[in-house]
């Protein structure tokens, strides 16, 4: 789907519904970038983009992956092997992964089985090391002309960067600005929730990450679930509100009898009761519809940051 100015969302395919994983691909006077792109499966998908566009995979210059979860970019080594201009643009921690990504593999496999994993992801290609850049906080990549900002943006993951386009004054956020899907639209207004799937999840960092984005006063966020959300300086306060008050449920169920489940439960109330605020129609039957993998990462995230938080202070007692 064609936005604006030389960027088009790309559906990666994955997931059961369609609009669920977005990839982006800018275009510049003839050249071109991926921003994430997908699992294995989802490399015919990109390469049909660019047949679309008229461009052949000669004119792809970088393939940007906002982090290494695998729906953002376990396809990135196989993608590479087609695109033989493209240099791996990917934060200093997530680098290594993606050029020897057997953890990521086994960790994968450890929590779907091997059956799912390979439904799921279709395993992943390495990628050359000597084509993989390693992204500075600050560092400005050049796409014919048009500067693409690479910032660091912790929170959901440790290795998370963001991409900052000033021609459409745009960012392209990966999971840094939540999840936010279209069919909670209301009133042309979006709706979204934090992503604090496991395991680097922090709270701090990722209030800081969308005060940072926010101070650029963007006009677009681009989200990986999915696409476009504009009204962005609202839905980055209530990101920054709704941190607070899953920490808040975690910490509350932290020694509650069957934690998992009822921190589920506590989060799903919370986003019902805010997508009926924000005017979303049945949010009883369509958050848990819509959002059942989103909660299940999110409690399994704040679960994870719990036992680091406790680890800390045993640490310090």
């Amino acid at each position: 789907m064609q936005a604006n100015d030389g960027i088009t969302i790309i559906d990666t395919g994955f997931g059961d519904r369609p609009a669920f994983c977005a990839a982006y691909l800018l275009v510049e006077a003839g050249r071109a970038a991926f921003i994430d792109c997908g699992t294995l499966h989802s490399v015919p998908v990109m390469l049909a983009a660019l047949d679309r566009a008229g461009l052949a995979r000669e004119a792809v210059d970088h393939v940007i992956a906002t982090h290494v979860h695998l729906d953002h970019a376990g396809g990135a080594g196989a993608l590479l092997r087609e695109l033989p201009s493209a240099t791996l643009v990917v934060h200093p921690r997530g680098a290594q992964h993606l050029v020897d990504p057997a953890k990521l593999i086994g960790s994968a496999r450890g929590v779907y089985g091997d059956a799912l994993f390979e439904q799921t992801y279709g395993g992943m290609v390495p990628a050359p090391a000597e084509r993989v850049v390693e992204a500075a906080d600050g560092q400005v990549l050049d796409l014919a002309g048009r500067p693409l900002l690479l910032a660091h943006t912790p929170g959901h993951a440790l290795h998370h960067l963001s991409v900052w386009d000033e021609r459409t004054r745009a960012w392209f956020t990966g999971d840094s600005f939540g999840i936010s899907y279209r069919e909670f639209d209301a009133g042309g207004r979006p709706f979204a929730i934090p992503s604090t799937s496991p395991v680097q999840f922090d709270p701090v960092q990722m209030k800081d990450s969308v005060r940072r984005l926010l101070a650029a006063e963007p006009e677009t966020c681009y989200v990986t679930h999915y696409g476009g959300v504009r009204d962005v300086r609202r839905v980055g306060l209530r990101l920054i509100e709704q941190v607070d008050a899953m920490v808040a449920l975690a910490q509350f169920l932290d020694e509650a009898p069957g934690r998992h489940e009822a921190l589920k439960q506590a989060l799903t109330k919370l986003y019902v009761d805010r997508a009926r605020i924000h005017g979303v129609a049945e949010p009883e039957r369509v958050v848990p519809e819509l959002l059942e993998m989103d909660i299940e990462l999110n409690a399994q995230g704040l679960a994870a940051w719990l036992e680091r938080e406790r680890k800390r202070a045993g640490e310090g007692a």
